[in-house]
């Protein structure tokens, strides 16, 4: 767990752990739910943004300065 908190380090074993024949499978496993979970995380990151960029472009775009 310690190795999977350093960002890139992480990411890269999950990969390995999830996709190397020689691995545990119960890591194996753990591995490709934590891909999947931040699979998940993203594409509903990337859905609010969507939803939320109007509103933000509206908020730049306004020139009402007091």
């Amino acid at each position: 767990m310690l190795l999977l908190a350093i960002p890139v380090v992480g990411l890269i074993m999950l990969f390995v752990w999830a996709f190397s024949g020689s691995t545990n499978p119960s890591k194996a496993n753990y591995a490709k739910a934590a891909l999947l979970w931040a699979a998940i995380v993203v594409v509903i990151y990337i859905i609010i943004g969507i939803a939320l960029l109007p509103a933000i472009i509206s908020s730049l775009n306004s020139s009402n300065y007091y």
